[in-house]
């Protein structure tokens, strides 16, 4: 069907001036006139004006400005000089164009960006915006502007001018937004012909299996030393994946976190009032479609209930770095009322619907960080714009809550939505979206805290505290319990004397709840089929409490151990994330929990020359320069780390593997900003940040938490004036 009706993709290779600057932006990033680019920095100088950025003793950068808008300015200028280069390749991503730096390799990966983010509707949302936002979306463009004008030094790849319609492409802060779940190889095979899935070999020992997501948890009062809520945020990301800020305005703004790069928003973080963690969720908010395709008279039609509707086709075109210059490929693209066709499947066509609506997304991510109760919270999730995350809120109030998920289409429970629906029948059609007020969510449950670890919310307070799952629709939560919210059930109930220091503390406790579960089995297999080589090694698992630390030798063989085991379990099962662990303890035989054992300790010796090596050893943590892709050397300092992988249960995460050149493992993602909070009349917050805020290796702030980081010890948060000014390395103005 697809051969008959796909028009052909056209390659078009021409030398485009500029080389680097794709053909659809080339109007936004041409030259202005002489005289009113005098105008345009005569604008940005006097705004800088009213603008003070102090750099702490971390390098943190603090923004005060006048207005909001001022912040904003600010905080671009400071994420530009800690980091440009992860600013531009966010919205290089965002918006389709990493292709024209990258080269061919990222075609698919721009080709599916631009299904979603058009440039024009972007502009179109831009002009209809409330005018306040309006006004920050242009101190977003004019304060990266402004950095690029007085530091010429700085090539940008692609973007050469930054647009204030630009921050609508990037509007939310999740690590993996919801359009990266579309597949680029399905993306491939179906608009490029070519079958990018056949014969791919997984080297299982260079993939990084660490499972992305977060921690969220809140304490009540009744179970802290001073009587204050507290809020525990501890996002899982790539290392470096975010800046550390705070923005300060005499229009109300305070608010201090984790903003991802190249957003002009507090994404995860807290003000004297309230605090907000968000977590990956597992709501079901993406749905496939299989779409009937009737060609008539040279138009594409889709069938919907008695109706033949007219597939939308438009044509793409992405542009690419060559060796000879810049190439560029024409694709022409379909497009349902849901959305996108994105692949095909036993004969037709797939449509997916997932949520675009960024106006509304920046406006919510935005509002949230000048909240001040949990009232106003509420009624600023009544926007319904976050799809991807759930949240994990306190506040000075004492209140503490959850949100699981903030984005809920209604459907027809009839129907599967694990699976492509029939996209002809129109009973299939989401009805519009959930109120708030019907979504899984929890205030001030009698259990006293609450936590969420990317699990299902039905265990979010506890036994007896935590909502009930038949009372929801199933596609709100089609996730399940995992070993990380095993091991916040065994911790938190059984704690009454929270504080900052021992909310870290818990957040950084060393067990592992998976081999609580594989090692019994493995003692019962190695108990049947007695192994004189293994008895050490076992005999050490049993007796070991299942705690990681740098001295644990049983960490290690642990950690290899599970990776063995990890390697055996079958592939596209499409079953629930869980799945994995009851594997493991259920279905393995004894011959195989054996073997995988004796394989571990086998690349151990052949790795360290002893299978007997400490955590410390092995795990390492090392920054050698600032690009996004990390290059590792055994042969260069790096600092012993504790944490461990949160496949295995581990709290404080870290996803450690080897390289292709090393024998040491190395972290590259996992914890990253972690902070500790507390309210009251003042608030008062630890953080510690993975390695260092600054980009540039002659930065002293480009790893000077590196030390602190592999043994879990923060640092105090400089909040309020007097600390930061007290701890102030450099005040300036943006330009100076």
């Amino acid at each position: 069907m697809k051969k008959l009706l796909l028009l052909s993709t056209i390659l078009a290779v021409s030398a485009c001036s500029g080389g680097d600057v794709n053909q659809q932006e080339q109007s936004t990033n041409a030259a202005p006139e002489a005289a009113a680019v005098s105008d345009e920095v005569a604008r940005w100088e006097a705004q800088a004006q009213n603008i003070t950025i102090k750099r702490d003793n971390w390098g943190v950068p603090h923004i005060y400005g006048k207005t909001d808008a001022d912040a904003v300015f600010g905080v671009m200028y400071a994420q530009a000089e800690d980091d440009f280069n992860r600013v531009e390749v966010n919205y290089m991503n965002a918006m389709g164009l990493l292709a024209q730096a990258e080269g061919e390799s990222e075609i698919y990966r721009d080709l599916r960006m631009r299904l979603f983010i058009q440039r024009d509707e972007m502009k179109r949302l831009y002009a209809e915006a409330p005018e306040w936002l309006k006004e920050l979306m242009n101190a977003y463009a004019d304060g990266l502007n402004y950095f690029l004008y007085k530091n010429p030094q700085v090539q940008p790849k692609v973007i050469k001018r930054f647009e204030p319609w630009m921050a609508l492409s990037f509007s939310e802060g999740s690590i993996g937004g919801d359009i990266e779940r579309v597949s680029i190889a399905d993306l491939e095979k179906f608009y490029g012909g070519t079958d990018t899935l056949a014969s791919v070999e997984v080297d299982f020992d260079r993939v990084d299996w660490e499972p992305r997501g977060s921690n969220g948890m809140a304490i009540a009062p009744e179970k802290t030393k001073n009587g204050k809520a507290l809020l525990y945020i501890n996002p899982h990301t790539t290392h470096y994946f975010r800046e550390e800020a705070h923005m300060v305005s005499e229009e109300g703004l305070n608010a201090y976190g984790a903003l991802t790069w190249g957003q002009f928003f507090i994404y995860q973080g807290f003000n004297e009032y309230n605090g907000w963690m968000h977590t990956s969720t597992r709501s079901d908010v993406i749905d496939e479609a299989l779409e009937t395709i009737i060609e008539k008279d040279g138009k594409l039609f889709y069938k919907y209930g008695d109706e033949e509707r007219e597939v939308k086709v438009s044509t793409e075109t992405i542009e690419y770095k060559t060796d000879s210059g810049m190439a560029s490929r024409d694709f022409t693209v379909y497009h349902t009322h849901r959305g996108p066709i994105i692949r095909e499947q036993d004969g037709k066509w797939v449509s997916i619907q997932l949520m675009n609506i960024p106006l509304t997304a920046l406006n919510q991510s935005y509002v949230r960080t000048k909240t001040k109760t949990y009232e106003e919270f509420y009624e600023m999730m009544r926007l319904k714009s976050n799809s991807s995350n759930n949240t994990v809120y306190a506040d000075k109030d004492g209140n503490i809550a959850y949100f699981h998920g903030n984005f809920h289409p209604i459907r027809d429970t009839q129907f599967d939505y694990n699976h492509p629906v029939d996209g002809s029948n129109p009973a299939t059609d989401w009805q519009g979206l959930h109120p708030v007020e019907d979504a899984i969510n929890l205030l001030n449950p009698g259990s006293g805290w609450l936590y969420n670890t990317n699990n299902w919310p039905f265990t979010a307070a506890g036994p007896g505290h935590s909502p009930k799952q038949e009372d929801y629709p199933p596609y709100m939560s089609v996730n399940f319990e995992n070993p990380r919210g095993e091991h916040a059930l065994k911790l938190y109930p059984n704690i009454n004397d929270f504080d900052v220091d021992k909310l870290i503390e818990v957040g950084y406790d060393g067990l592992l709840p998976a081999f609580e579960r594989f090692v019994p089995v493995l003692k019962a297999a190695y108990d049947a089929n007695p192994d004189e080589s293994l008895k050490e090694a076992v005999d050490m698992l049993v007796a070991w409490d299942k705690k990681a630390s740098a001295e644990s030798i049983e960490t290690s063989l642990a950690h290899h151990w599970g990776n063995e085991l990890w390697k055996l379990l079958p592939r596209g099962r499409g079953l629930h994330p869980y799945y994995e662990y009851e594997y493991i303890e259920k279905e393995f035989t004894a011959e195989q929990q054996l073997s995988s054992l004796k394989a571990a300790m086998d690349r151990m010796t052949e790795d360290f020359g002893s299978w007997k090596m400490p955590w410390g050893e092995i795990n390492r943590f090392q920054r050698n320069d600032g690009s996004i892709r990390q290059t590792f050397d055994d042969s260069k300092p790096s600092y012993p780390m504790e944490l461990a992988s949160g496949r295995w249960g581990a709290l404080a995460s870290i996803g450690t593997r080897q390289y292709p050149t090393t024998k040491k493992w190395y972290g590259t993602s996992g914890n990253s900003f972690v902070a500790s909070v507390e309210f009251g009349d003042k608030v008062t917050a630890k953080a510690i940040m993975a390695g260092g805020l600054n980009s540039d290796p002659n930065s002293p702030h480009f790893f000077d938490q590196g030390e602190m980081y592999g043994n879990g010890t923060f640092r105090d948060v400089h909040f309020y004036s007097e600390d930061v000014d007290a701890n102030a390395e450099r005040t300036y103005h943006p330009g100076e």
